[in-house]
Protein backbone atom coordinates (compact mmCIF):
# COMPACT_ATOMS: atom_id res chain seq x y z
CA UNK A 1 0.00 0.00 0.00
CA UNK A 2 1.09 3.22 -1.16
CA UNK A 3 1.45 5.76 2.02
CA UNK A 4 1.35 9.63 1.55
CA UNK A 5 3.13 12.36 3.27
CA UNK A 6 0.49 12.28 5.63
CA UNK A 7 0.81 9.17 6.76
CA UNK A 8 4.36 8.98 6.62
CA UNK A 9 4.25 11.78 9.27
CA UNK A 10 1.76 10.38 11.21
CA UNK A 11 3.58 6.75 11.06
CA UNK A 12 6.74 8.93 12.50
CA UNK A 13 5.08 10.55 15.05
CA UNK A 14 4.00 7.42 16.50
CA UNK A 15 7.12 5.84 16.56
CA UNK A 16 8.82 9.19 18.57
CA UNK A 17 6.30 8.79 21.09
CA UNK A 18 6.75 5.40 21.28
CA UNK A 19 10.35 5.87 21.81
CA UNK A 20 10.03 8.47 24.32
CA UNK A 21 7.55 6.86 26.34
CA UNK A 22 10.25 4.13 26.54
CA UNK A 23 13.17 6.44 27.38
CA UNK A 24 10.74 7.40 29.98
CA UNK A 25 10.33 4.01 31.59
CA UNK A 26 14.31 3.52 31.34
CA UNK A 27 14.88 6.59 33.13
CA UNK A 28 12.48 6.08 35.67
CA UNK A 29 14.42 2.73 36.29
CA UNK A 30 17.55 3.71 36.37
CA UNK A 31 19.60 4.42 39.76
CA UNK A 32 19.88 8.28 40.41
CA UNK A 33 22.76 9.56 40.87
CA UNK A 34 24.65 9.06 44.85
CA UNK A 35 24.92 12.39 46.56
CA UNK A 36 27.90 11.79 47.94
CA UNK A 37 30.03 14.29 50.18
CA UNK A 38 33.29 13.05 48.42
CA UNK A 39 33.54 14.13 44.63
CA UNK A 40 32.62 11.64 42.49
CA UNK A 41 33.55 10.23 39.33
CA UNK A 42 31.48 10.15 36.78
CA UNK A 43 31.29 8.17 34.84
CA UNK A 44 33.02 5.48 37.41
CA UNK A 45 35.86 3.50 36.08
CA UNK A 46 38.26 0.58 36.78
CA UNK A 47 40.48 1.24 39.85
CA UNK A 48 43.95 0.25 38.80
CA UNK A 49 45.22 -3.24 39.99
CA UNK A 50 48.68 -3.08 41.85
CA UNK A 51 50.89 -5.74 43.86
CA UNK A 52 52.72 -4.77 46.69
CA UNK A 53 54.16 -5.92 49.70
CA UNK A 54 51.50 -6.12 52.42
CA UNK A 55 52.19 -5.05 56.36
CA UNK A 56 49.88 -7.75 57.34
CA UNK A 57 53.05 -10.38 55.41
CA UNK A 58 50.97 -11.31 52.42
CA UNK A 59 51.13 -9.67 48.95
CA UNK A 60 48.85 -6.81 48.99
CA UNK A 61 46.78 -6.45 45.76
CA UNK A 62 43.08 -4.12 45.55
CA UNK A 63 41.53 -7.60 43.64
CA UNK A 64 41.85 -9.41 47.48
CA UNK A 65 39.27 -7.04 48.56
CA UNK A 66 36.29 -7.69 45.82
CA UNK A 67 33.15 -7.31 47.59
CA UNK A 68 34.34 -4.55 50.30
CA UNK A 69 34.91 -1.19 50.15
CA UNK A 70 37.88 0.60 49.89
CA UNK A 71 39.50 3.51 51.40
CA UNK A 72 42.83 4.03 50.02
CA UNK A 73 45.21 7.00 50.72
CA UNK A 74 48.89 7.75 50.28
CA UNK A 75 51.76 8.79 53.09
CA UNK A 76 54.30 7.62 55.23
CA UNK A 77 54.56 6.91 58.88
CA UNK A 78 56.72 10.61 59.61
CA UNK A 79 53.91 12.44 58.71
CA UNK A 80 53.66 15.00 61.50
CA UNK A 81 49.72 16.08 60.66
CA UNK A 82 47.68 14.94 57.54
CA UNK A 83 48.15 11.00 58.06
CA UNK A 84 47.54 10.49 61.46
CA UNK A 85 44.65 13.03 61.53
CA UNK A 86 43.05 11.23 58.36
CA UNK A 87 43.73 7.63 60.20
CA UNK A 88 42.28 8.58 63.15
CA UNK A 89 39.33 9.71 60.81
CA UNK A 90 38.62 6.86 59.35
CA UNK A 91 39.34 4.93 62.93
CA UNK A 92 36.31 7.13 64.01
CA UNK A 93 34.43 6.37 60.78
CA UNK A 94 35.04 2.34 61.12
CA UNK A 95 33.79 2.31 65.01
CA UNK A 96 30.61 4.27 63.57
CA UNK A 97 30.11 1.82 61.15
CA UNK A 98 30.33 -0.55 63.70
CA UNK A 99 29.19 -4.72 62.34
CA UNK A 100 28.85 -2.45 58.80
CA UNK A 101 32.51 -1.77 59.51
CA UNK A 102 33.71 -5.52 58.29
CA UNK A 103 32.43 -4.68 54.59
CA UNK A 104 34.82 -1.49 54.52
CA UNK A 105 39.12 -1.60 54.09
CA UNK A 106 41.44 0.80 54.94
CA UNK A 107 44.54 0.21 52.41
CA UNK A 108 47.71 2.57 53.28
CA UNK A 109 50.13 2.96 50.53
CA UNK A 110 53.16 4.87 51.58
CA UNK A 111 55.31 7.34 49.66
CA UNK A 112 58.66 6.73 51.93
CA UNK A 113 59.57 3.27 51.05
CA UNK A 114 63.39 4.06 52.02
CA UNK A 115 62.16 4.47 55.50
CA UNK A 116 58.48 2.41 55.37
CA UNK A 117 59.54 -0.87 55.74
CA UNK A 118 56.47 -3.30 56.50
CA UNK A 119 57.02 -3.86 60.10
CA UNK A 120 57.40 -0.17 60.47
CA UNK A 121 53.89 0.49 58.49
CA UNK A 122 52.14 -2.59 60.42
CA UNK A 123 53.20 -1.08 63.91
CA UNK A 124 51.75 2.49 62.93
CA UNK A 125 48.47 1.29 61.82
CA UNK A 126 48.10 -0.47 63.98
CA UNK A 127 48.11 2.10 66.76
CA UNK A 128 44.52 3.61 64.94
CA UNK A 129 42.99 0.05 63.69
CA UNK A 130 44.58 -3.09 63.59
CA UNK A 131 42.02 -4.06 60.72
CA UNK A 132 44.31 -1.07 58.29
CA UNK A 133 46.81 -2.85 55.92
CA UNK A 134 49.73 -0.88 54.71
CA UNK A 135 51.50 -1.42 51.43
CA UNK A 136 55.23 -1.16 50.03
CA UNK A 137 57.34 -1.60 47.12
CA UNK A 138 60.43 -0.38 45.34
CA UNK A 139 60.51 2.90 44.49
CA UNK A 140 59.64 3.12 40.72
CA UNK A 141 56.52 0.35 41.41
CA UNK A 142 55.30 2.76 44.04
CA UNK A 143 55.76 5.86 41.51
CA UNK A 144 54.19 3.90 38.52
CA UNK A 145 51.25 3.62 41.05
CA UNK A 146 50.96 6.79 41.75
CA UNK A 147 51.06 8.03 38.63
CA UNK A 148 48.34 5.51 37.90
CA UNK A 149 46.09 6.87 40.43
CA UNK A 150 47.11 10.66 39.71
CA UNK A 151 49.09 10.86 43.23
CA UNK A 152 51.93 13.20 44.12
CA UNK A 153 54.89 12.93 46.01
CA UNK A 154 58.06 14.87 46.21
CA UNK A 155 60.91 14.34 49.17
CA UNK A 156 61.52 18.19 50.96
CA UNK A 157 64.89 18.22 52.31
CA UNK A 158 65.52 19.64 55.79
CA UNK A 159 67.67 22.31 56.28
CA UNK A 160 68.66 21.13 59.69
CA UNK A 161 69.14 17.09 57.85
CA UNK A 162 66.33 14.53 57.80
CA UNK A 163 63.89 15.34 54.94
CA UNK A 164 59.95 14.99 55.20
CA UNK A 165 56.79 14.27 52.25
CA UNK A 166 54.88 16.31 50.15
CA UNK A 167 52.31 14.34 48.98
CA UNK A 168 48.23 14.02 47.66
CA UNK A 169 45.77 13.61 50.93
CA UNK A 170 42.87 12.79 49.58
CA UNK A 171 40.70 9.67 50.06
CA UNK A 172 39.34 7.34 47.27
CA UNK A 173 36.63 5.16 47.75
CA UNK A 174 36.72 2.14 46.14
CA UNK A 175 33.10 0.43 45.68
CA UNK A 176 32.69 -3.54 45.90
CA UNK A 177 33.35 -4.40 42.39
CA UNK A 178 36.60 -2.34 42.03
CA UNK A 179 35.67 0.87 40.78
CA UNK A 180 36.77 4.59 41.52
CA UNK A 181 33.80 5.99 43.40
CA UNK A 182 34.68 9.38 44.59
CA UNK A 183 37.53 11.22 46.13
CA UNK A 184 37.36 12.83 49.63
CA UNK A 185 39.32 15.84 49.98
CA UNK A 186 41.69 16.11 53.56
CA UNK A 187 39.63 17.72 56.07
CA UNK A 188 36.84 15.71 56.28
CA UNK A 189 34.45 14.56 59.26
CA UNK A 190 34.00 10.91 59.90
CA UNK A 191 30.24 11.45 59.77
CA UNK A 192 31.22 12.65 55.97
CA UNK A 193 32.83 9.18 55.36
CA UNK A 194 30.23 6.83 57.04
CA UNK A 195 27.56 8.83 54.87
CA UNK A 196 29.29 7.67 51.08
CA UNK A 197 30.18 4.35 52.95
CA UNK A 198 26.29 3.16 53.43
CA UNK A 199 25.24 5.05 50.15
CA UNK A 200 28.16 2.75 48.60
CA UNK A 201 27.54 -0.42 50.59
CA UNK A 202 23.47 0.13 49.49
CA UNK A 203 24.13 -0.13 45.89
Amino acid sequence: MKRTTGSWARWGALLLAGLLMQWGVWAATAPAPLKLKAGVFEPPGAAPEFALRGSNGTDLKLSNYRGKLVLMLFGFTNCPEVCPTTLATLAEARKTLGKEADAVQVVYVTVDPERDDVGRIQKYLAAFDTSFVGGTAKPQVLEAMRKRYGVVAAKLESPTGGYGMNHSTSVFLIDRVGRLRAMMPYGHSATDFVHDLRLLAAQ
